[in-house]
């Protein structure tokens, strides 16, 4: 088949709307930052921190508020789940309502009453997870034995105790310290309404005795030595205490980062700002203020009266992914320009001048040379985005004779993401071999969410850079990269996705990487994984995953409401990559982008596409349904190119291939990052 379901004059309509969309959301600086939304966990999280702080903006808690009403389930389980169509959520339906509460709802609101029916029907408050437990032994609702024994005094071991800061994630590490510090303080919140949600146990708080029911294995062995441990804490003589949590203030003192926040995440901001209160700060420190101004730029205000508190912000991610889907849209005027001043905001963000905790684990005498996620998170860069930008800034010098002005921001970045290789071969996403499993079994890890193993996406990404830049010197790494990712395909072919939802997403990530790399493309494993999302395919062309795939594998590839715009994106993109453009499937993808495309030019959908960690807390990414469908359409058509003469497809109104950017020839396919 060769002819095309679609006309493609809709084609260049899609692709000019799609463009100019995107365009219109570029800030004047050159970059773009879209909304990062999870689920009611961070917004309920932040009214309770004003009530502990006693610093209660009444008017923000009732937009809040309001949007926690939103976001509750009542035409379905009646409480809050982490992503639209998953279950009941325990912890976030907890918060969710101790937050309204907080703010003035009625227990008697039938909303709140249906919430709690829900909440005493899986079994209480006292299910929650430890972060929870946490929170609520802070406004006095359950005794402090409710949470897991983990000292501050953790702040001072050797590097070689089994249990170190620097063998957990970063995420890990910048909340534990100051939640460390609130928990060996016991601390109090001011709570100045005098809120308490006991309604909300089946077993009155005092009386419970299983905070921490057995699981078996490992975790078990655990449990019991936080039993045996437990006791002696008075017994810790107070001037090591002391010192505990003076080395735990100073640790996060180094690393609060100004206005954009200590780890640039919610947790450690909201964790920190409590913990100056607690410790005295006056309201004037300039800390203690920059962490409130970092807390409110993560609010987001919508134009129906409600706001919600993001976990954090995406302006690096969101441009370079920005810039990748304008690379391969039709050109204008507008467009030339606006590729351009993204380039220059991208270089000036990276991180040269500061090292940060990834050196402990790194190969000696790597400098930095990454980029973070945010607009400033210096002591902590990440592998993924440095992946992506290092590439796009190599390919963009090439594209416009730079390559001398660039070089040595790609060089930088691409030694920096070497160094942070993994023994097995793959790439986490901050550190180098954070993959000690047995640290995901104490208490305080519950979630499972302590480490930053090596992934498939995250490797599919730093492959996709090697085979980009193709520096004679990286070809062992590029190697043992490739190994990786041979032995983590699943048997059907696919690859799981870490850091996007879920199975489509890391096949589309690694495809692309063994595209770029030189990877034959008719090798066993890239044939199977293509066979694999032609499987997946949906009989209206478009792709879907639910965040289920995360519990239930068998779910790898199906979502039970259907499609949607950016899995479908991935869908295309993962076989575009192997320049499979006349493909019955991804002819019918395109025509489902095509048709599915809103009046405003994007893909707007209301489901959460990426976990922040799996199982236990997920995002939606606002931008994806901007960026990647424009993307994904726009590589089909420079792939297409060329059926008449001009290079257009016939019945373009585009003009032809040679006034667009980029699309001329093997070297420049490799410089789009897209063939």
């Amino acid at each position: 088949m060769t002819a095309q379901a679609f006309p493609a004059s809709d084609l260049d309509a899609a692709l000019t709307r799609a463009r100019d969309a995107l365009l219109a959301q570029q800030h004047p600086d050159g970059h773009w930052c879209f909304e990062l939304e999870s689920d009611a966990t961070i917004t309920a999280e932040y009214i309770l921190m004003m009530h502990f702080v006693d610093e209660i903006d009444t008017a923000l808690q009732a937009r809040m508020a309001r949007y926690l009403r939103a976001t509750q389930r009542l035409d379905g389980h009646g409480a809050w789940d982490l992503y639209l169509g998953g279950d009941v959520d325990m912890s976030a339906s907890v918060k969710a309502y101790f937050a309204l509460k907080a703010a003035g709802d009625s227990p008697d609101a039938p909303h709140m009453v249906r919430a709690r029916e829900v909440i005493l029907q899986r079994g209480g408050a006292a299910k929650s997870n430890v972060f929870t437990r946490i929170l609520l032994a802070t406004f006095g609702e359950v005794p402090w034995r409710a949470t897991p024994f983990m000292p501050v005094e953790f702040v001072l071991f050797p590097r070689w105790a089994p249990i170190h800061m620097d063998k957990v994630a970063y995420w890990a590490r910048t909340t534990m310290v100051p939640l460390l510090v609130l928990c060996a303080l016991k601390a109090r919140a001011k709570n100045p309404l005098g809120i308490h949600v006991q309604e909300l146990f089946v077993t009155p708080p005092e009386l419970e005795r299983n905070y921490f029911p057995r699981k078996g294995g490992l975790k078990d062995v655990f449990l019991v030595l936080d039993r045996l441990v437990r006791p002696f804490e008075p017994l810790i003589p107070p001037a090591l205490r002391r010192k505990a949590i003076a080395r735990a203030v100073k640790w996060s003192e180094e690393r609060m980062n100004g206005e954009d926040g200590f780890g640039g995440i919610f947790p450690p901001m909201v964790y920190s700002y409590e913990m100056m209160v607690l410790l005295g700060y006056p309201a004037d420190h300039p800390m203690r203020l920059d962490c409130q101004r970092a807390l409110k730029k993560l609010i987001v205000e919508r134009p129906d009266g409600s706001a919600y508190c993001q976990p954090c912000l995406s302006p690096v991610w969101d441009t370079a992914w920005s810039l990748m889907a304008l690379e391969q849209a039709p050109a204008s005027e507008r467009s030339a320009s606006a590729i351009a001043r993204a380039y220059d905001w991208l270089a000036e963000r990276q991180v040269l001048d500061q090292s940060g905790d990834w050196e402990q684990n790194a190969v000696p005498g790597t400098r930095p040379g990454g980029w973070a996620f945010q607009y400033a998170n210096p002591y902590y860069p990440d592998i993924d985005d440095t992946a992506v930008v290092l590439a796009m800034l190599h390919a963009h010098g090439r594209r416009t004779g730079q390559e001398a002005r660039f070089r040595p921001h790609v060089d930088r970045a691409m030694d920096w993401s070497i160094g942070l290789q993994s023994k097995n071969g793959g790439f986490g996403a901050f550190d180098a071999d954070c993959d000690r499993g047995y640290l995901n079994a104490i208490p305080f890890a519950d979630h499972g969410a302590l480490l930053d193993p090596p992934t498939e996406d995250v490797s599919g990404r730093v492959l996709l850079a090697l085979g980009v830049t193709n520096r004679p010197q990286d070809l062992s790494v590029r190697e043992r990269c490739i190994d990786y990712l041979r032995r983590t395909q699943q048997r059907d072919g696919s690859w799981w996705g870490r850091w996007g939802t879920n199975y489509i997403y890391g096949t589309w990530s690694v495809l692309a990487g063994l595209a770029l790399a030189g990877v034959d493309r008719q090798q066993p494993m890239v044939r199977r994984a293509v066979s694999w999302l032609r499987g997946k395919q949906n009989a209206d062309g478009g792709w879907g995953e639910t965040n289920d795939s995360y519990i239930d594998p068998a779910l790898a590839g199906t979502h039970a409401f259907g499609s949607q715009s950016d899995q479908t994106a991935w869908g295309l993109l993962g076989q575009l990559a192997l320049g499979e453009a006349d493909s019955d499937s991804v002819r019918r993808g395109v025509d489902y982008l095509i048709r599915t495309q809103q009046a405003d030019g994007f893909w707007m959908h209301p489901f959460h596409n990426a976990p922040g960690f799996p199982r236990i807390f997920h995002l939606k990414y606002h931008g994806y349904t901007a960026y990647f469908p424009l993307w994904a359409l726009g590589r089909y058509r420079r792939l297409t190119m060329g059926r008449r003469p001009g290079g257009a497809p016939a019945g373009s109104s585009l003009p032809p291939g040679g006034k667009e950017t980029g699309g001329e020839g093997k070297a420049v396919e490799i410089a789009t990052l897209a063939s």
